[in-house]
């Protein structure tokens, strides 16, 4: 039996995913797949430096697009969970991106100088805070929601695509007992381990 709760839940998440998520990527079109060559990009980040995929050759890059205002993006950052997977991770040589593809005048869009406030505000760990405006980047990975998570392998080539866990509501209380599917997926490719599950939702 499904609790009605339950289903309100579903139904607020699905609602949330149409309107909000999708809106600031609405024009990405082309998506690689899991073990493709990941697309090679140039893009400024928030301080005006330029940031390609190829200066991280050799090395495992997270690619994770985030929105501000998206609850989903809220439920990972205001209790420090996104930002200690960062540091995490960058303690273990991962580079990790957060990628901005909102659009001048969408939801979720930030200037240089918002970027740079947006950072020190939830104290982000990435290596960098990639502002695509034109949807280039987002475009080239056929990113469409947020947090939508890429990973590149060592080998330069795409080794997991999708949902950041298995949990997919907006409470932060669901972190802990959710599968993370982005700290699996690095884990197994620094140990030299095939990853298990390469791609979600």
């Amino acid at each position: 039996m499904i609790r009605a709760a339950h289903i309100s839940k579903s139904i607020f998440a699905l609602v949330v995913v149409a309107t909000t998520l999708l809106a600031p990527l609405h024009a990405a079109q082309c998506e690689v797949g899991v073990g493709a060559v990941a697309p090679e990009f140039i893009a400024k980040d928030s301080t005006g430096k330029d940031v390609s995929l190829s200066n991280f050759k050799g090395k495992i890059v997270v690619l994770e697009w985030f929105n501000p205002n998206c609850p989903f993006v809220k439920k990972f950052y205001k209790n420090g969970t996104m930002q200690k997977f960062q540091e995490t991770l960058a303690t273990k040589g991962v580079v990790w991106l957060t990628v901005n593809s909102s659009s001048s005048g969408r939801s979720g869009h930030l200037s240089p100088e918002e970027g740079e406030e947006t950072r020190k505000e939830l104290g982000m760990k990435s290596s960098a805070l990639i502002l695509d405006e034109d949807g280039k980047v987002g475009k080239a990975f056929g990113a469409r929601t947020t947090p939508q998570m890429y990973i590149v392998g060592p080998d330069g080539k795409i080794a997991y695509a999708g949902a950041i866990d298995s949990e997919a509501s907006t409470s932060s209380d669901d972190i802990a007992g959710a599968t993370n599917y982005v700290l699996a997926a690095t884990d197994a490719l620094l140990a030299g381990k095939p990853v298990q599950v390469t791609s979600t939702e």
